[in-house]
């Protein structure tokens, strides 16, 4: 019996060096991964900020601190409360939400690859042939022609990643996972600043309603003027008329202005996920001026705009799938198992005279296909070119929007000055020519036009106030917010973000390959 153990041991210990040699090579076969290794595509940074005005100053290091709740710093409580509703409750962003959590399971789909595939089966069958016999040798057997069959098994399979076919399809994945949370950032923040653009919009409206409101009584004092000049038999009738016409279009005016802060309502209505017939926002002028904003870095513009973190994302998940088509040029191994019990009688079904067991690889490569696998990686190189274009046009774009709202705050800032004292001299015109009505040395044509020149600089001043204020937002909105790409990191879990990118010079692209290169030489190149 000593000898029988021994006898095993020296059969065993062949057999587990041959399964540790086998794992080890299946471990460094795995470790080769063939196709272009990613790195961010270069994209243009300028130096500066062009339209930005005299006195500002781009912003430090210190200064690039996560803003979060951005819009606090206009210091309005009402949208404040707007906002926190929109984060809640809006079904836009909610949409952007589930979008990230499908991409977020098809990480664990495509880190399914890894493993083996176990299963479990068990059957029983029951057939006949037809057949009888009359011997007596016969009868017990084919008496009837009907064969039972009872089976249970356990089958394993595994496919090792020998090219990294796995490996970039997983690493797809989670940039398209790291894409999608960028994609819900994004969403939030444009929701965000459309909210406080129109809210700022609506409050504009209503210091148009409050102008209009004052132009219609200053109209009525007008009119009664009139009326009292032709009863004196001082003025003739037709200024009465003229005052009146004058009156009459002020309150269509101001009946008209209702039209669009009801829609601007109802718009904030829908952002905050509220209906628009029981949503009401209370008038109030609008007395907010735009807070200085920080300009952000040109290069860490890159790093604070979520639709740019997108667009790169989606490049380096378009990079990875050129390696999922390259490993296809190369043969698989798939490793299985199948092990369980068979008998024609249930009672003995679990038997050592019932097992059955088979075990060993296969090796399968594709020996001709047209030309499917090569179209595939040439495919996969123009979805990837298509990305790295999407990704440098959203960083121009980004830039433009930087510049386009510079512009605007610096160019609206000093028309506002100079429309104040538009304004100034209007209303000393205007009071200067109703004492000249009063004492009778004009006409009421000269009020009639002081007046309006009067009521349309100051309806131009607060429709330029109103544009400040969108403006302002639209700044933030186009220096991201208060989102940096570190919050990659928190959206995704263990999916760890993008590295971020020097201030300096760009990125190089990977270089593209030669269409007539043997896939097998590219396979080469790329490990």
């Amino acid at each position: 019996m000593h000898s029988d153990r021994i006898s095993r041991a020296r059969t065993c210990a062949p057999r587990a060096l041959t399964i540790a040699v086998a794992a080890a090579l299946a471990s460094l076969l795995t470790a080769c991964v063939v196709g272009p290794d990613y790195r961010r595509p270069a994209a243009e940074i300028p130096a500066s900020y062009k339209e930005a005005a005299p006195g500002w100053k781009v912003a430090e290091p210190a200064d690039q601190q996560d803003r979060g709740a951005w819009w606090t710093i206009y210091q309005d409580p009402q949208l404040n409360a707007l906002e926190d509703k929109l984060n809640v409750a809006n079904q836009t962003v909610a949409q952007y939400a589930a979008a990230y959590r499908q991409a977020r399971a098809l990480v664990g789909e495509a880190r399914a690859a890894y493993f083996p595939t176990i299963g479990a089966s068990a059957g029983a069958t029951r057939s006949g042939n037809g057949s009888s016999s009359s011997g007596n040798s016969t009868t017990a057997t084919s008496r009837s022609g009907i064969n039972n069959s009872f089976n249970a098994q356990l089958q394993a399979s595994w496919e090792p990643d020998l090219w990294g076919s796995v490996t970039r399809s997983v690493n797809s994945q989670k940039a398209g996972q790291q894409g999608a949370a960028a994609d819900l950032a994004n969403a939030r923040l444009s929701a965000q600043a459309t909210l406080a653009q129109t809210y700022f919009s609506l409050r504009a409206l209503d210091s148009s309603q409050k102008l209009l409101d004052d132009t219609v009584a200053a109209y009525q004092r007008s009119l009664q003027l009139t009326q009292n000049q032709y009863a004196a038999g001082v003025a003739a009738r037709s200024d009465v008329i003229q005052a009146q016409t004058q009156l009459q279009s002020a309150q269509a005016a101001a009946i008209d202005n209702g039209v669009q802060r009801a829609q601007d309502e109802h718009a904030i209505a829908v952002l905050v996920g509220e209906p628009a017939s029981t949503f009401a926002i209370a008038a109030s002028p609008l007395t907010a001026t735009p807070p200085t904003v920080p300009e952000q870095m040109p290069s860490a513009l890159l790093e604070r705009r979520p639709d740019i973190a997108s667009a790169e994302r989606k490049a380096a998940a378009a990079n990875e799938q050129i390696g999922v088509a390259v490993a296809a040029f190369f043969p698989t191994l798939t490793l299985s198992a199948t092990g369980g019990y068979e008998n024609s009688v249930f009672s003995q079904l679990l038997t050592m005279p019932s097992r059955f067991w088979t075990v060993g690889p296969q090796l399968a490569a594709t020996l001709f296909d047209a030309g499917l696998r090569q179209a595939k990686t040439e495919a996969a190189r123009a979805a990837y070119d298509q990305d790295v274009a999407s990704y440098r046009q959203t960083v121009l774009a980004a830039f433009q929007d930087v510049e386009d709202n510079l512009a605007s705050q610096r160019i609206l800032e000093q028309e506002i000055v100079v429309q104040r004292q538009a304004v100034d001299s209007a209303r000393q015109a205007l009071a200067i020519v109703t004492n000249e009505y009063k004492a009778g040395t004009v006409g009421y044509v000269n009020v009639l036009t002081a007046q309006t020149t009067a009521f349309t600089a100051e309806q131009k001043l607060e429709t330029i106030a109103g544009q400040r204020m969108v403006s302002s937002v639209g700044l933030v909105k186009a220096l991201g917010g208060g989102w940096d790409i570190a919050q990659i990191n928190r959206e995704t879990g263990d999916v760890a973000a993008p590295a971020p990118l020097p201030a300096s010079s760009a990125v190089p692209v990977p270089v593209a390959r030669s269409a007539a290169t043997p896939p097998e030489m590219q396979a080469a190149q790329n490990k």
